[in-house]
């Protein structure tokens, strides 16, 4: 039961089962400082996601273990020193984000926790992070600008997981020659380190399509020159030929290739003879749209990635199932839209020019939602929204909210609104809540910009995006020409694209770029221009 002196935030989390909790900004901030985080919070056992940002909070309570059902805790742009061991009992937990504190210490404990698949500890103080050798269902390492020296715990086979390490911005002498452990490394960056040698066991990282090593000491000086001008490919091409071996990981690898040479051409004419559905992957060109990302957003719902996927031909039964196909990843991959919501919009529809991604004051943001002739202000559809679900509720005598309503406690306690404009800057998105009818998709759209944005990280973006894709490809809705039975066609996507600069025009990520939509199944060919 809640006490009467119950933050209103959490009092009314408590009164409507609600399963996400979102804590953040300068009047949360003056509620810690007066008395602590509200301990009536860690009644919530229904929660499965938690966010409190952008606080002066200092340390997490241990009570934190009650909170038996939480799948996603984000704690990033506080102030905590340390993070409580109790935080190994949430067993649920799949995603940890811990950074932009002050941490100088991680528990030993979370290296071995069973579910833990995101780790997100960027921007402390830490100088060193347990072993992760038991954490078997790790995914994505994120332990960028901190005080490391040596590289993290992570290089076991066990680790299969295991895709991304961004260990960018430390102090890193060495690169284990046991990353060749990790088979399913994709995505390595190791920049502004102190790193002399990169060892010839990084070429053996065979899913590797993305290694940034610049700002290191490094001694070999024309791979130096390759790191600064060249591709991951081409880099890691001179790292096989040319960067020392160790004797040990030598033997072994030679012993662990006999035999394998047959085994791996009679996999690949399998893979040939099941591959059915084809993903184009096109370059940028000088027309392609640029998403421009403001400072602004930073500290609001900074992450956003997105693509063009051109023709398009719905019928009405694939147009339908294409809508449902968003509800579908909304609740799913995107956690409640907690993790990142999905935005699409017919491109012809859109003034051509380059789009900024953006935050603006509730009151300045203007559009006209989906499925209404009438443009509101950020505040005034908030509180219409809030209206309509109050009155919802009253009528269906329940707690529980239905469609965009169950989403507006994510902009509870906003000062700024995150929207993405065209390039005569209307706005024609408006995350997590909705985005315009004047781009809406409808059965006459040839092509369509699909955007992601999300509060946690350009992974999750880059994940979503991947799966809205394949599925997109493999349940065959693009195209009118064929049923929609998967099993009896097989089906094509061309898809565009798009790069994601900062205001300068610095890049921030291009999507798809090689390291996405490297799908395990056999029935996805992809071919890149």
């Amino acid at each position: 039961m809640m006490h009467e002196d119950s933050w209103e935030a959490v009092k009314q989390a408590a009164e409507k089962n609600r399963h996400e909790l979102v804590l953040s900004g300068a009047s949360v901030s003056n509620l810690i400082a007066k008395s602590g985080l509200d301990k009536n919070l860690f009644n919530l056992h229904n929660l499965n996601y938690l966010s409190i940002t952008h606080t002066c909070l200092q340390e997490v309570p241990d009570e934190i273990e009650k909170l038996t059902n939480l799948a996603t805790l984000v704690l990033h742009s506080n102030e905590i020193t340390a993070l409580p061991s109790a935080l190994a009992k949430l067993t649920k937990l799949k995603v940890l984000d811990c950074s932009r504190n002050k941490l100088v210490s991680i528990p030993a404990e979370l290296g071995s926790h069973p579910n833990l698949s995101t780790i997100n500890l960027a921007s402390n103080l830490l100088r060193n992070v347990p072993s992760y050798s038991s954490c078997v269902k790790l995914s994505i390492l994120e332990v960028s600008n901190n005080q490391l020296e040596t590289f993290p715990d992570v290089c076991y086979s066990e680790l299969s997981h295991l895709s991304e390490i961004y260990a960018n911005g430390n102090r890193i002498t060495q690169i284990p020659v046991t990353i060749n452990q990790l088979q399913g490394l994709k995505i390595l960056n190791l920049a502004d380190n102190s790193i002399s040698v990169v060892p010839n066991e990084l070429a053996d990282c065979s899913k590797l399509k993305e290694v940034y090593l610049k700002g290191n000491q490094l001694s070999d000086r024309r791979l130096i020159k390759l790191i600064n001008q060249c591709s991951t490919k081409q880099i890691l091409d001179y790292v096989k030929l040319h960067c020392p071996r160790s004797e040990l990981s030598t033997s072994e690898v030679n012993t662990s290739k006999k035999g394998k040479k047959n085994h791996k051409t009679s996999e690949s004419e399998n893979v040939v003879e099941t591959l059915s559905h084809k993903l184009k992957v096109l370059k940028v060109v000088d027309d392609t749209p640029v998403i421009k990302v403001t400072e602004d957003v930073k500290n609001i719902r900074p992450y956003i990635a997105a693509c063009i996927v051109n023709n398009l031909s719905f019928t009405e039964e694939s147009f339908k199932k294409f809508i449902q196909l968003q509800t579908k990843l909304h609740e799913g991959i995107c956690e409640k839209r907690n993790a990142a919501t999905i935005a699409t919009h017919d491109l012809k529809l859109i003034v051509s020019g380059d789009l900024t991604y953006t935050a603006k004051l509730p009151t300045e943001l203007e559009i006209q939602p989906l499925m209404h002739n009438k443009t509101y202000t950020g505040m005034e559809l908030f509180q219409k929204l809030q209206t309509e679900a109050e009155n919802l509720r009253k009528e269906k005598k329940r707690n529980v909210y239905s469609g965009i309503h169950k989403y507006l406690y994510l902009l509870e306690g906003k000062s700024l609104f995150p929207c993405l404009l065209d390039n005569s800057q209307q706005v024609i998105s408006f995350p997590p809540i909705t985005n315009s009818d004047v781009t809406k998709m409808s059965l006459s759209t040839q092509a369509m910009l699909v955007e992601v944005t999300s509060n946690i990280s350009y992974t999750i973006c880059r994940n979503v995006l991947d799966r809205f894709l394949k599925e997109l490809l493999v349940l065959g809705l693009t195209d009118s020409t064929k049923p929609t039975d998967s099993d009896s066609k097989c089906n094509s996507l061309l898809v565009q694209q798009v790069k994601i600069v900062d205001i300068q025009g610095n890049l921030k990520l291009v999507y798809p770029s090689r390291a996405d939509l490297n799908f395990s199944e056999q029935v996805i060919a992809i071919s890149r221009e």
